[in-house]
């Protein structure tokens, strides 16, 4: 049995019907457009999609650079000096700054920035432990260094208090604090950046030229075809601060060129060309990191009337990494069909989406639940299904002593 309130007459019953209906309406065409937008057309629900992406990447560098050394000498650098090595995978080293050591194997005093290499006797030389920052094998000996007498004025040579340990090794030790020698025209310099990929799924190849490739420079606005950028490109893309591009060039940096491919597969393939994002990996200077830049040795060894002698090169520089992402894209009927089926479901979810809203949330929740649900005493209920029970059992007993009455006689 129904109750309801004074105020439910059949007119309010009906108003607030109608406005029921209309609510689920709207919420039922809100969430069937929104999810048919979103799923079927920004997310192109109709496609099957392959983020397996195979790659190959080759970088080609290309610019003159000119070091400046005393006494007003200037060197000429190319691509085979400033590559280093002459070819990786997936990435590039690009020299911008440098110090360089003429050595030969020797023996002689240790760095004098090496603090536990000073030394006062034989003695603090032969009993160090081992030492990262050695230079070479320490020989025991402790070498001072002669100093002119400034006292009397003579040319006599005195001994220092202190020396430094000796060592056997490439000698003279690598001076950090000596003038680097920094390459210029640098940021002028260009990367011709050459992909080739497959999406193995559909097995489609293609490229990042285009077929009529000519000699370009990126521009994002004018030439976005163009796989060949300039270093200062890709340094303002990186970083923003041109205090922080200038300490990369001279102390070195990592940068990550990403490659990311968004394909149909429902067009050409020749129109899927791949976004180009540049992000700097290493910790920027102003955070003052333990370890800055980006810089590493290496040496040219060659052997000259029985001795040995090498050029010890330390390299700053860009180091530039490729990373390759993809997804492609193309027309599946299955797909298309298991969500339209998605829709399907979640447009059932219109009808619970109302009745929160009608029932909990509006101002007169309290009246649509009085009317939606149906108030029963139960208590009646069950006193009349107990009196007709009664009633029954009696009806039996009664026929049941009619019957035996009957047999007997």
């Amino acid at each position: 049995m129904r109750y309801l309130t004074e105020y439910k007459t059949p007119k309010f019953v009906l108003i607030h019907s109608v406005r029921y209906a209309v609510l689920l309406r709207i919420i039922q065409v809100v969430i069937f457009t929104y999810s048919t937008l979103y799923l079927l057309i920004y997310r192109k629900g109709y496609q099957i999609h392959d983020t397996t992406v195979i790659s190959s990447v080759t970088l080609k560098a290309k610019g003159i650079g000119q070091v400046g050394m005393p006494p007003n000498k200037t060197i000429i650098m190319d691509v085979a000096d400033y590559v280093i090595p002459p070819s990786e995978n997936d990435a590039i080293f690009i020299m911008s700054n440098f110090i360089q050591t003429n050595q030969k194997q020797s023996i002689c005093p240790e760095s004098i920035r090496l603090k536990q290499a000073i030394c006062i006797n034989d003695d603090m030389c032969s009993n160090q432990p081992f030492i990262p920052a050695m230079n070479g094998r320490w020989t025991g000996r402790c070498l001072f260094t002669p100093e002119k007498n400034i006292v009397n004025q003579t040319g006599a040579a005195i001994k220092s208090s202190t020396g430094l340990c000796e060592y056997a090794g490439w000698c003279p030790p690598e001076d950090g604090d000596s003038s680097s020698m920094f390459v210029q025209g640098i940021p002028q310099f260009t990367i011709f950046i050459k992909t080739f990929i497959e999406f193995p799924l559909f097995g489609i190849k293609t490229k990042n030229m285009v077929d009529n490739l000519k000699p370009c420079i990126f521009d994002s606005v004018y030439n976005k075809d163009c796989p060949i950028f300039t270093i200062d490109y890709m340094l303002k893309e990186a970083e923003d601060d041109i205090t922080e591009r200038d300490l990369m060039l001279r102390y070195g940096g990592v940068i990550n060129i990403k490659l990311h491919w968004n394909c149909n597969l429902d067009r050409n393939v020749k129109l899927c060309k791949p976004e180009y994002t540049f992000t700097r990996l290493d910790v920027p200077f102003r955070e003052k990191p333990f370890s800055v830049g980006f810089n590493f040795r290496y040496t040219s060894t060659w052997k000259q009337n029985e001795e040995h002698f090498r050029t010890l090169t330390k390299a700053y520089g860009l180091r530039f990494i490729i990373t390759v992402s993809g997804n492609a894209g193309k027309f599946n009927f299955i797909t298309l069909t298991l969500n339209i089926g998605s829709l399907i479901g979640i447009f059932g979810i219109a009808t619970f989406v109302s009745d929160v809203i009608v029932l909990y949330i509006s101002k007169k929740a309290g009246v649509y639940r009085n009317y939606v649900f149906e108030k029963v005493h139960l208590k009646p209920k069950f006193d009349e299904v107990k009196d007709h029970v009664e009633l029954q059992v009696e009806k039996n007993e009664d026929q049941l002593l009619n019957d035996a009455s009957n047999m007997n006689t």
